[in-house]
């Protein structure tokens, strides 16, 4: 049996404030909401695979933080996805890829938009701290 391939998804943290991406495809997740990442290649660290990912789906560059606790199935199981906190650095997200919208959610905000399901219970957590949170800066 192959093991699942890693994806990060980055929560990236600015003022307080939570990142969310609407995807554009595959037509099964069109319209849902997630947290922006993608799959690592060979080689690369979660970290690092976050700092890239984000580069080319947002146009921005992030500081990784800290692994949000736990792991998701996605795909059936094919892949896996690791959450970590990222701190925007520079740059204003842009829906470069894959993505048709982007929006700013305070902690109130988090359950206004339709998560994918793997990316709820790391939404939940980043959110739970989102209050009193610095984002490390």
């Amino acid at each position: 049996m192959t093991a699942a391939r890693l994806v990060v998804g980055g929560a990236v943290l600015s003022g307080g404030r939570l990142l969310a991406a609407r995807r554009t495809a595959p037509a099964a997740l069109a319209g849902r909401w997630e947290l922006p990442g993608g799959k690592l290649e060979p080689g690369e660290t979660a970290p690092g695979a976050l700092v890239r990912e984000l580069r080319e789906e947002l146009g921005v560059e992030v500081e990784p933080l800290e692994r949000v606790p736990g792991q998701w199935p996605v795909a059936g199981g094919a892949l896996v996805l690791q959450v970590w906190t990222a701190r925007l650095v520079s740059g204003s997200p842009l829906p470069l890829q894959d993505h048709d919208e982007l929006r700013w959610l305070r902690q109130g905000e988090v359950d206004s938009v339709d998560w994918l399901p793997q990316d709820r219970p790391a939404v939940h957590w980043v959110a739970s701290r989102l209050g009193g949170s610095r984002e490390g800066s």
